[in-house]
């Protein structure tokens, strides 16, 4: 057992470095259980989970995200990693077409309830989605469980369903390129300069990152946002 951090949870690391991004992909039943086990731990806490994050304030990112498009509104916006609904109402609100995606059948019912959006269930390792589609992708909290292994090619899926010059928004729990268990989660811990790679890799030029909570010493700032815009046709 490793800990990450002075007062963090102990951390069951199953990589202490992330590997090359064009090292040969997972085995499949290593991906199968990583994916089988990180949904079921949201599926058994999802009303928790709910009313556990209801109320967080993350409008700091949604205004990132929303701040860098292009497009006519409303935009078209994929929120990846939906979760129970929250930040997918809060984009309804605004009078965008939104559409939320996520693994977890339990968030999905919530997400559908609350916000009467369109809402698939897809596991993040098997998505299948439409090409040139979004204005912008809302990853807030997801990517993370992706293992590093399969990053490159999740992000490749994203940048094929925005549309040319569509914006990306990422934040993930930051830290030093960790990769393991966290009390039945899969999760990696990118630095900056690790997650830059990644994406500058997929195709994306990076807009603006800062760290949350705002105002903080950069200790006490656990996570890094950043927003990306898809290049190429």
């Amino acid at each position: 057992m490793v800990k990450r951090g002075q007062g963090a949870a102990a951390w069951q690391i199953c990589r202490i470095v992330l590997p090359d991004m064009y090292e040969k992909p997972c085995e499949g039943e290593e991906l199968e259980r990583i994916s089988c086990q990180t949904l079921a731990h949201y599926e058994q806490r999802a009303e928790d989970f709910r009313a556990g994050t209801q109320d967080h304030d993350v409008s700091q990112n949604i205004d990132a995200l929303l701040r860098h498009i292009e497009a006519e509104t409303p935009f078209s916006i994929l929120d990846f990693g939906c979760g129970p609904g929250r930040d997918l109402a809060s984009f309804c609100r605004l009078g965008h077409q939104a559409i939320g995606l996520d693994g977890t059948a339990g968030f999905v019912s919530l997400a559908r309830a609350a916000t009467r959006c369109e809402v698939w269930q897809q596991d993040f390792l098997k998505l299948d989605l439409p090409e040139r589609r979004f204005d912008g992708v809302f990853a807030n909290a997801s990517l993370f469980h992706i293992p590093s292994c399969e990053l490159p090619r999740v992000l490749r899926q994203l940048h094929a369903t925005l549309k040319p010059r569509g914006v990306l928004f990422s934040s993930n729990p930051r830290g030093g390129n960790e990769e393991g268990w966290n009390r039945g989660r899969y999760g990696v811990y990118h630095d900056l300069e690790s997650w830059r790679r990644y994406l500058t890799a997929a195709g994306f030029l990076e807009l603006e990152h800062y760290f949350r909570p705002s105002g903080l010493p950069r200790e006490q700032q656990p996570w890094l946002a950043s927003v990306w815009r898809r290049m190429g046709a």
